[in-house]
C-alpha cells in the first residue's frame, strides 16, 4: 500500500502540473484481479478498489496501519460500480448489485470480495477512515439512499445527491459517503464552491464517456488550480481546498468525507467574486 502525503497550502502554491497530479490525483484504480490501496496522510484516509475475477480478493492488514486486521481500528465504506458480486464480512454474505453500498464497522475481521461473473466483474470502490466507535455493518441499496436535488438545467448543474452513509441514515464514526449524478446536459458540480476545514473529501469520478475529461478545480479560493481527470480517477481535497468541477459531458462522482464533523451542511461558502 502506497502512502501519499498531499501538499500543504504553502507547497501547493509552487507546484507545476506534474507535481500537482502526483500529490492530489489518484490513478490506477479498478485493475482486474487486483485489490489496490492508497494511504492518504490527510485525516489518515485509505482509498482503494477491488476487482475480483477468477478468485475472491481478501482485505488484509498492512504494515502501514500497524494492525492485526484492516478494520481493527477503522471503518470502511464500499460502493459497487460494476456488475453483481458478493462481499463477505466475518462469514456473512452481502449480495452487491450495481451502485449498492456497504458500511463495514470497526472490529470486522474477515472481508472478502467476489464477482458473480469473472468476465464482467464487480468493481468495488473503498474508502476507510479511523474509527473510535463501532457501528453495525449495513447494506445500502440505491433506493434506500437519501436523495437531494440541486441546481438547474439553465445553470448546467442539474444534479441529484444520493447520501449512503451519513448522520441521518446509515451511521458511522466519522465516514460520510454518497454519489452525485448530473443530468444529461449538465456539467458543473458544487458551484458556487466551498471549503470545509473540519473534514477532508475525496472525489471519484465515473460514468464519464471515453475521450471526455473533467476539469477538477482545487486549491485556495484566491489561488485556484485544476486537475484534468478521466473516468474512474479520484481527486484528494484537503480541508483548505475548494472542490468543484466541470466536465465535457455529464458524469457521476462518489464523494467521501472524514474528519471531526459529519454535518453535510458544515461548509464555508466561497463568494463567486472572490475566486481567483
Amino acid at each position: 500500500m502506497e502512502t501519499r502525503i498531499p501538499a500543504d497550502p504553502v507547497r501547493y502554491a509552487t507546484m507545476d502540473t506534474a507535481e500537482l497530479r502526483a500529490s492530489f490525483l489518484i490513478e490506477g484504480l479498478f485493475a482486474p484481479g487486483r485489490l489496490s490501496l492508497l494511504h492518504v496522510e490527510t485525516d489518515r484516509a485509505v482509498v482503494g478498489s477491488a476487482v475480483p475475477t477468477g478468485v475472491p480478493l481478501e482485505l488484509t492488514a498492512t504494515k502501514e496501519l500497524a494492525c492485526e486486521f484492516f478494520c481493527q481500528r477503522r471503518e470502511l465504506g464500499i460502493l459497487n460500480l460494476g456488475t453483481a458480486g458478493t462481499i463477505t464480512v466475518d462469514g456473512k454474505a452481502f449480495a452487491m448489485g450495481t451502485r449498492d453500498g456497504l458500511y463495514i464497522g470497526r472490529g470486522s475481521r474477515e472481508i472478502r470480495f467476489a464477482s458473480d461473473d469473472a468476465s464482467r466483474p464487480a468493481q468495488y470502490y473503498l474508502v476507510s477512515y479511523p474509527a473510535h466507535a463501532e457501528y453495525p455493518t449495513t447494506h445500502i441499496r440505491p433506493e434506500q439512499a437519501a436523495r437531494m436535488h440541486l441546481g438547474s438545467a439553465e445553470g448546467a448543474n442539474d444534479r441529484t445527491i444520493h447520501k449512503y452513509i451519513h448522520a441521518e441514515g446509515v451511521r458511522s464514526c466519522q465516514l460520510v459517503m454518497g454519489i452525485t449524478s448530473l443530468a444529461p446536459g449538465s456539467v458543473w458540480n458544487t458551484m458556487p464552491c466551498h471549503t470545509h476545514a473540519r473534514r477532508s473529501e475525496i472525489y471519484l469520478y465515473f460514468d464519464l464517456p471515453a475521450d471526455h475529461v473533467i476539469l477538477h478545480l482545487m486549491g485556495r479560493p484566491d489561488r485556484t488550480r485544476h486537475l484534468v481527470v478521466r473516468d474512474r480517477q479520484a481527486a484528494i481535497s484537503p480541508g483548505w481546498s475548494i472542490h468543484s468541477a466541470c466536465g465535457t459531458s455529464a458524469y457521476s462522482f462518489a464523494w467521501s468525507m472524514g474528519g471531526e464533523n459529519q454535518e453535510f451542511t458544515d461548509m464555508e461558502p466561497v463568494p463567486m467574486g472572490s475566486l481567483a
